[in-house]
Formats: structure tokens, sequence, C-alpha cells
């Protein structure tokens, strides 16, 4: 498994789904070995993975300095044609030790979480003969053209458009040279499919490990409100605002006492400041439980506008029994039923009205805590999921071998 970053601590959708899917193919019988940069942004390395995870998966770490730089951004816009969103992650050291594993291992799989390691395709398909497959975390040329659709400044909507085509085109120029694809919703593996892939395929959405859920709190403060995710990512910062603008002040208008809780890693100090201004409103930075803090809570607000793929805090949401309410595309790759695992609203009255549904109405926050739980342990149970993509690779791989 090759990734753009160290899957550890969990603490973000793409982390989270990288480790789980390592652990859950341990679980199936595989045998794993994972290289991941480590960035400034995840500057983590094998030694600070726990020895109980040490034990089940080789980890190899190569730091990489990702930081995005205006000058190099400028020269790759007017001299180059790849998307400097994958230009960022390339590193001979990185090179030199993915060769070295190739070199000196058997492996039957490479498997590529997320597009941005396209740039080592020519290096794995020179150093292995086996079986090539992208784990597609989302449609990322999508999260550019919804990033654009919602900019006001001209040259950001001009230069999101200009990434995304780039992007497109590198995702159009990976799914023509890769074994197998591994979309996370049924959604992302026909979009792929329409940019072209026509080999095999295996959808697997991320899974959640059911010991980790335990039983769903109800004694939760009351009535309150939070946001979870990312600080530094655009499509949470944009959501956020669009929520705080548009949607909180009808929230405060029926439920005056209710409060807001904005979570997450990675906020600047303009961020917190700008958050901190608005009514009962209360920045809490990272925090160290997310499931403690979650549980705590009473109503989860998911206001994306853009993205793409799968939201990994609302299937870890719904594992702990949490109210959800969510735009449509934030609800995005879980097939829930709105209104019974978890409420959608699209306009700033409907979330709005939504979120003071339950506010004022406990029990249908229990009952759609309820019912996202026991979807969860439906639907999403780790050990299944990687279980199946086990079976699949497995069956893969030995049509592969009676064709020799």
């Amino acid at each position: 498994m090759l990734t753009n970053k160290v899957p550890f601590p969990p603490k973000d959708g793409g982390a989270f789904a990288t480790l789980n899917m390592a652990l859950g193919l341990v679980e199936s019988g595989a045998e794993v070995t994972l290289l991941a940069m480590s960035t400034p942004k995840h500057p983590t390395t094998e030694k600070d993975f726990p020895e109980s995870i040490r034990k089940q998966i080789k980890i190899h770490t190569v730091f990489v300095d990702t930081k995005i730089s205006p000058v190099k951004a400028l020269h790759n816009l007017i001299f180059s044609k790849h998307a400097y969103n994958a230009q960022r992650f390339l590193s001979k050291q990185f090179a030199s030790a993915l060769k070295t594993l190739l070199d000196e291992n058997s492996y039957d799989i490479v498997q590529l979480e997320g597009l941005y390691i396209y740039p080592y395709l020519n290096l794995i398909r020179k150093h292995f003969n086996g079986k090539v497959v992208l784990r597609a975390h989302n449609v990322e040329h999508e999260i550019w053209l919804r990033n654009a659709s919602i900019q006001t400044n001209r040259f950001k909507r001009w230069y999101f458009n200009h990434l995304a085509n780039r992007v497109k085109n590198a995702e159009i120029n990976l799914l023509k040279r890769i074994d197998l694809l591994v979309p996370i919703s049924i959604r992302d593996q026909q979009m792929l499919e329409q940019l072209g892939y026509c080999e095999a395929s295996f959808t697997s959405p991320t899974g959640y490990c059911l010991s980790e859920s335990g039983n769903m709190n109800e004694d939760f403060e009351m009535p309150s409100v939070f946001h979870l995710g990312g600080l530094d990512w655009i499509p949470n910062q944009e959501g956020i605002f669009w929520f705080l603008d548009n949607c909180w002040p009808h929230v405060l208008s029926s439920v005056p006492d209710a409060k807001f809780y904005v979570a997450g890693r990675n906020a600047n100090q303009d961020l917190i400041t700008k958050i901190n201004g608005y009514q009962n409103v209360n920045f809490i930075g990272e925090v160290e439980d997310s499931a403690k803090f979650m549980s705590s809570k009473a109503v989860m607000a998911v206001p994306l506008l853009s993205g793409s793929g799968m939201r990994i805090k609302i299937v870890e949401g719904m594992a702990l029994g949490k109210a959800i309410v969510s735009t449509s595309i934030g609800a995005e790759g879980i097939d829930i039923e709105n209104g019974k695992h978890l409420m959608i609203a699209d306009t700033p009255y409907l979330m709005a009205k939504s979120i003071v549904k339950l506010l004022l109405n406990k029990k249908e926050i229990l009952r759609i805590g309820k019912n996202a739980q026991e979807f969860v342990d439906q639907n999403l149970d780790n050990t299944i999921l990687t279980g199946n993509l086990f079976s699949f690779y497995k069956q893969s791989l030995n049509e592969s071998n009676s064709l020799i």
C-alpha cells in the first residue's frame, strides 16, 4: 500500500480509511507492507505507530516536503502540464525506498491510496509484474470543480477550474494503466467508468471497527450542535461559514440558548478569530478523543458544499449513534435513507429547520441516532468489507494465474 501521508493518528478521513483497510486486510489473511510519505502536515513516522499495529503491518515512512510554494505553483502553472497537487509529492527519496521494496520483496498487489501516487507508476511497472490497484478515495477532479463553482473571486474560480482539468487528465491517464479499481462508492465507480475505465472493479466503502463504537450515549449536552473535521481543508472552511452566515441565525431565533461547537485540526488564527466572532459559537480546535467529543454533543452538522468521495466523520458519527444533518454532498457515498438514518438539507432554511426540529425533540435525536448506529452495524463493518475485498483480490489473482 502506497500513500502520500502517514495514516496515523487516524484523525482525518484519508488516514482513517487507509489504516482501517490495512488492518482489515491483515485480519483477512493478507501480508501488508505500507510505504507512506511523512509530510509537514502529517509528520509521524513508523516509530509513532503503536506496537500492536507495527506487529501486524510492515511500515516504512519517508519524509517528503509537500509545503505549498507560491513560486513553485506559478512555475508549474506556466511551464508544466501536470497538476501542482501531484507534483508536490515527487521525491527521489520516496522513489528510492519504493524501488528497494519492489526489488527485495515479492508482492502480489501494489495498491495506490488515491490519485497522487500516480507519478510513481512508471517506476512501479519497471520493477513490479503484479497487479496495480487504484483505491480511489474520491473523484479528485470533482473536488476542484465544486470548489471552483462556489468561488466569488474570479482568479480563484479560474485557477480551480484549471486545476480540475489537469487533475481530470491525470485521472484519465491513470485509469488506462491500472489493473484493478477499488472505488469507495457506487457513484464514484460510475463516474470513473465514465472517464474511460473498463477493467475489473470492486466497490469497497470505508469500514468502521464496530468494537470501537460502544454504547450510544444518551446523556449529551442540550441544545448543542457541532462540526468536526480538518480546518485546513477548503470545503470544510467554506461549509462552516455558509452554515454560520445562513443557517445558524435561524437556529438561534427558534432555540436562543443553542450552542455550536467547531472542532478540528490545523486552524489558523484568522479562522479561529472569525469563528469566535459569531453568537453562541465556540471554537474547540483539535480534540484528543473524537468519539468522546462527539458523544458529548446532541446534533452533528455537515454543511459541505463541495468535496467528493465518502465523509468518514459521518460514518464515525453514525457508529456512535449521533443524529446528523448534512447536505447531499456531505452524505454522498453512504446509502442512507433521508429522515431515517440522518437528515438531508441542501438549503439554509431546510438545514436550520432540521436542526431546530432535533434540538426541540430529544426523542427524535435518539431515534435517528439508533437507526444510524444500526445502519453502520449492518452495512459498514470493517471486517466484512475488507474480507470481501480480499476475496476479490484472490479471485483476480487466481484468474490471472490460470491464463499463464
